[in-house]
C-alpha cells in the first residue's frame, strides 16, 4: 500500500511541474506575443479618434514595429476598469490619457506608476504650469500632454448691429445681456447652468475671479459669485440651463446665442463645419479681483503593472514630441502643451489661438482632490438652491460648505 502512495503522490508531482513549465511557456508565448501590442486608453471623439489613427499611430507603429490598440474608455469609467484590473493581478492596459480632474484617486488607489525617473523627458517647451498638474507628494504621477481652457466665442455680426463692445469684466457682461435680452426679447448670453461638471467648471471660474475658493463655497467670493449669476439670469438665454460642452456649437452655428464661453474645439467645427467666419473669440471677462480660467485637459499616465511598460515610455515621449503636438494643433485644434508647437496653424486658426495663448495665461488647475465628486455635488446644490429655487445665498452656501467639510474629513480619516 505504501508503495501505492508513494507512486501516487510521485505522479501528482511531475504533473504538477509539467503544469508549471507548461504555464511558464505559456505565459512567455502570451509575453511575447504581448510585447508587439501597445493598448492605449483614451476617452476621445469619433473625429478624434479618426486623426489618431490616421496620422499619430502609424509613424509610432512603423518605427517600433508595434500595432496600437485604441481602447475607448470614459475618465469616470478608467478609474474603475484599472481598480479592477489591479485587484486581479492582469492590468492589461499599457498606457492611458486621463482628465486632470481625475488623477486622484488613481494616485491613491495605487494604479499608476511614479514617473519621477522620466521626469527629463518633459520638454524644456512645455508650458511650465502645466507639470504641476502631475505632481503628488513631490513625486511626478503624471506627463503633460494637452492643455485645455475655455474661451469666450461672440457673434461679431451682432455685436457690431447693436454698437456693443465684448465685456471685459463682470459689468460689461451684465449690461452685454441685458442689451441683447431688450433688442430680441429672449437673452443670447449662456452661462452653462447643466447641474453637471459644465456647470462647475463655469462657478470654478466665477469664484476664483472674484477671489474665492470653490471648495470653501461660502466665502465672500463664492458670495459675489452667486451674486452676479442672479442678477444675470433674467438675461440670460433659456439654453443655459441645459447648455453643456457640446451644445453651443449648435446654439452659436444656428445664431441662437451669440455670447458663451467654451472649449477650443468649437472653433474647428463652427469654420470647418458650418462655414461660420462671423464666429469670433476672445479669451474672456475678469471679476472684481482678478480673471480665471480652470485649466482643463489631459495628462498622460501608465497603469501599475502594465504589461509592455518598455514601449509605453517610449509613446509617452512620442505624445509630447513637437511632431505630434503640432499634428494635434492642426488637425484637432487643440491647445497644445508646448510653446513651439503652434508654428503650423492655419492663418484662419491664428485669432482663436491668440484667444487661447491669453485665457492661458490665466488658468488655474483643479484641485485634485479624492473627494471631488462632493465638491461637484455641493457647487451644483447650491446652484440649484439659489438661482432656480431662489433660496438664500449665504444660508445655502453655509450648507454645502459644511457638506464638502465631511467629505474632506472622512477623505482624510481614511
Amino acid at each position: 500500500m505504501r508503495k501505492f502512495y508513494a507512486k501516487v503522490i510521485a505522479v501528482l508531482v511531475i504533473l504538477s511541474l509539467l503544469g508549471t513549465l507548461i504555464a511558464g511557456c505559456g505565459s512567455k508565448n502570451v509575453s511575447d506575443a504581448r510585447k508587439k501590442v501597445l493598448k492605449v486608453s483614451m476617452g476621445l471623439g469619433e473625429a478624434e479618434w479618426k486623426v489618431m489613427k490616421e496620422d499619430i499611430f502609424p509613424p509610432f507603429e512603423q518605427k517600433y514595429g508595434v500595432k496600437i490598440e485604441p481602447l475607448q474608455i470614459e475618465a469616470g469609467d478608467l478609474i474603475k476598469k484599472l481598480d479592477a484590473m489591479h485587484k486581479a493581478n492582469a492590468m492589461d492596459i499599457d498606457i492611458i490619457t486621463q482628465d486632470n480632474m481625475q488623477l486622484a484617486p488613481l494616485v491613491a488607489k495605487g494604479l499608476v506608476e511614479d514617473l519621477s525617473q522620466y521626469r527629463d523627458m518633459i520638454p524644456k517647451e512645455v508650458i511650465p504650469s502645466l507639470v504641476p498638474v502631475g505632481e503628488f507628494d513631490g513625486k511626478l504621477y503624471f506627463m503633460p500632454y494637452r492643455p485645455n481652457v475655455e474661451i469666450a466665442f461672440y457673434n461679431e455680426d451682432k455685436f457690431n448691429e447693436y454698437g456693443l463692445k465684448l465685456p471685459t469684466n463682470w459689468d460689461e457682461l451684465l449690461q452685454v445681456a441685458k442689451t441683447f435680452k431688450e433688442k430680441e426679447g429672449i437673452g443670447r448670453v449662456i452661462i452653462k447652468e447643466n447641474l453637471g461638471p459644465d456647470s462647475t467648471v463655469q462657478m470654478f471660474d466665477l469664484i476664483r475671479s472674484a477671489g474665492g475658493d470653490p471648495t470653501v463655497l461660502n466665502d465672500e467670493g463664492s458670495i459675489k459669485a452667486f451674486t452676479l449669476l442672479k442678477e444675470l439670469q433674467p438675461y440670460l438665454s433659456p439654453d443655459s440651463k441645459k447648455a453643456d460642452w457640446n451644445t453651443p456649437v449648435e446654439y452659436l452655428a444656428k445664431d441662437s446665442v451669440y455670447l458663451v464661453e467654451n472649449w477650443p474645439y468649437t472653433a474647428n467645427v463652427l469654420v470647418e463645419q458650418y462655414g461660420k467666419k462671423n464666429i469670433l473669440a476672445y479669451h474672456g471677462w475678469a471679476g472684481p479681483v482678478k480673471e480665471s480660467h480652470v485649466l482643463g485637459g489631459e495628462v498622460i499616465g501608465i497603469p501599475t503593472g502594465a504589461p509592455n511598460k518598455e514601449m509605453a515610455i517610449k509613446f509617452m515621449e512620442y505624445l509630447m514630441s513637437k511632431e505630434v503636438q503640432e499634428k494635434l494643433v492642426t488637425k484637432l485644434g487643440w491647445p497644445s502643451m508646448r510653446s513651439d508647437a503652434y508654428g503650423k496653424v492655419a492663418d484662419w486658426q491664428k485669432p482663436y489661438f491668440e484667444a487661447i495663448n491669453e485665457a492661458l495665461k490665466h488658468a488655474e488647475p483643479r484641485p485634485n482632490l479624492v473627494y471631488w465628486a462632493d465638491v461637484d455635488k455641493a457647487i451644483n446644490g447650491a446652484l440649484r438652491e439659489i438661482i432656480f429655487e431662489g433660496k438664500d445665498i449665504k444660508t445655502t452656501l453655509d450648507k454645502y460648505h459644511n457638506m464638502i467639510e465631511e467629505a474632506k474629513k472622512a477623505a482624510e480619516s481614511k
